[in-house]
C-alpha cells in the first residue's frame, strides 16, 4: 500500500533526524506515485521554530518542483501536523494528509502541542483537505521512545 510505503519513508527520516540530535518528527511528500521530498525536524539545529518537518519538506517540494502549488501532492507525517503546519499545508495546497501519531501523542511525549486536531481545524478553516490518521502509527509512536532514550530535547 502506498500510504504506509511513503509513512515509511517518513519514519526513516524521522529516525535520522533523531539520530543527529533532532526532534522524533518526519515528513514525506509524493506525487504520482513517487518521493518528491523527504525531511526532518531541524528546529534544534537551525534554531528556528518554524521548522518542523512538514514545513521542511514543504520548502523542499517547491524547490524541487519549482512552484508553491502542491495540489497534485500528498503529505505524510509520522505526527499529525500542528496548527502552523496544518496552515502551511493548506496554502501549498495539499489536498490530502496523512498521519501516524496523534498531537495528543506528541503531547504525551513532553511537547508543547496545542490540542487542535487537524480534522478540527479542517471544521473551522472549511480547507476541503482530506485528512487520514493512525498509518503506523504504533511505529510512529515508537520514535518518541527511541528520541527519548537518546535524551532528546522537547520544545
Amino acid at each position: 500500500m502506498d500510504d504506509e510505503k511513503f509513512m515509511r519513508a517518513a519514519v526513516e527520516k524521522a529516525l535520522d533526524g533523531i539520530q543527529k540530535g533532532q526532534t522524533p518528527f518526519g515528513a514525506c511528500i509524493a506525487k504520482g506515485g513517487k518521493v518528491v521530498a523527504c525531511a526532518h525536524n531541524t528546529v534544534w539545529k537551525d534554531l528556528d521554530i518554524t521548522a518542523h518537518a512538514e514545513v521542511n519538506t514543504i520548502r523542499e517540494a517547491n524547490r524541487r518542483l519549482k512552484t508553491v502549488d502542491l495540489s497534485s501532492c500528498v503529505i505524510y507525517s509520522t505526527t499529525e501536523p500542528c496548527p502552523m503546519c496544518f496552515s502551511a499545508i493548506h496554502w501549498a495546497r495539499i489536498g490530502r494528509i496523512v498521519y501516524g501519531a496523534s498531537i495528543a501523542d506528541a503531547k504525551k511525549a513532553g511537547f508543547s502541542e496545542m490540542e487542535l486536531s487537524n480534522k478540527r481545524l479542517d471544521g473551522i478553516a472549511k480547507t476541503g483537505i482530506e485528512i487520514k490518521s493512525g498509518v503506523l502509527r504504533e511505529e510512529c509512536k515508537a520514535l518518541f521512545d527511541e528520541w527519548k532514550k537518546r535524551g532528546g530535547k522537547a520544545y
